[in-house]
């Protein structure tokens, strides 16, 4: 069965996401944990917290994805920025157990002024400081694009990272097809080679979400700018072969749009799940 779903707001609260969800047939959503550009958490409703379990549960929703701020940047040796990620993860998890979360999306940022090795290796220190070994949530790195002296741009980079993570079973890889592509591996024409790099450095076990997104630059550019799905440069039938390759089946998907709507989000669930062809 394909898990499909699409990016929501979350400012009414999580019972009205996993509703929103429902409604236009998906069986998954991501949203931001607060706002993308950073802000103080908002204290968790118990009550719409209940709801949204037992509605879940109810109406097959699962594998939800918590995506954490931008302005959260772990790469950095800036101790204030980087207790500052620290922070928002930790109060994140915390957030995430109670509404038994399984998946937590970060962006793994920018080294600034100092070199690759250290910005990977600040990455993993944040990670070691704010995962515990009894927690259920995995939390997953977000492939970038290479703008500018972002880090885990090669699969290689995060597979260093991941490899200085003491509890690594609790870390896993979303692949997000834009920034992928951004980065120089051809997922239109060689999607089978791209998997098998992926295998090699990290292993697909690790893949554990994907981002369906196309893209307004060629592939290389790291410039990671969304187009609406099919108008880009990686277009619709990319993508849907990401959807049906054998070595993704399981693995959740979560279509993004630039500035979109739950009647657009409709129409992709829609595109998709007709494109689908397991079972």
């Amino acid at each position: 069965m394909l898990t499909i779903g699409c990016h929501l707001s979350k400012r009414r609260g999580y019972l009205e996401m996993a509703q929103e969800a429902a409604s236009i047939n998906a069986n998954t959503f991501q949203y931001f944990t607060r706002s993308p550009r950073g802000s103080e958490q908002a204290t968790l409703d118990e009550k719409d917290a209940q709801a949204y379990r037992a509605f879940c549960q109810e109406h097959g929703v699962h594998d939800v994805l918590a995506y954490a701020p931008y302005d959260t940047d772990p790469a950095t040796s800036k101790m204030n920025e980087h207790d500052f990620a620290c922070m928002v993860y930790a109060e994140d998890l915390a957030q995430l157990a109670e509404l038994d979360g399984t998946l937590y999306l970060v962006r793994p940022g920018s080294r600034l002024n100092i070199d690759v090795e250290e910005g990977l290796a600040e990455v993993a220190d944040a990670l070691n400081k704010v995962i515990a070994p009894s927690q259920k949530t995995t939390v997953l790195l977000d492939t970038m694009a290479g703008e500018g002296t972002q880090v885990g741009t090669s699969f290689q980079q995060l597979a260093a990272i991941i490899d200085q993570v003491k509890l690594a079973d609790h870390v896993g890889v979303c692949f997000d097809c834009a920034a992928v592509w951004a980065e120089g591996y051809d997922i239109v024409n060689d999607l089978d080679g791209v998997l098998s790099q992926f295998d090699d450095a990290i292993g697909l076990d690790k893949l554990r979400a994907v981002h369906l997104n196309d893209a307004t630059h060629n592939r290389g550019s790291h410039v990671d700018r969304h187009a609406r799905i099919g108008e880009g440069t990686i277009g619709f039938d990319a993508l849907a072969a990401l959807v049906n390759h054998p070595k993704l089946a399981g693995v959740p998907f979560y279509v993004e749009e630039p500035d979109s709507t739950l009647v657009i989000y409709e129409r992709d669930v829609a595109r998709f799940q007709a494109a689908y062809t397991g079972k």
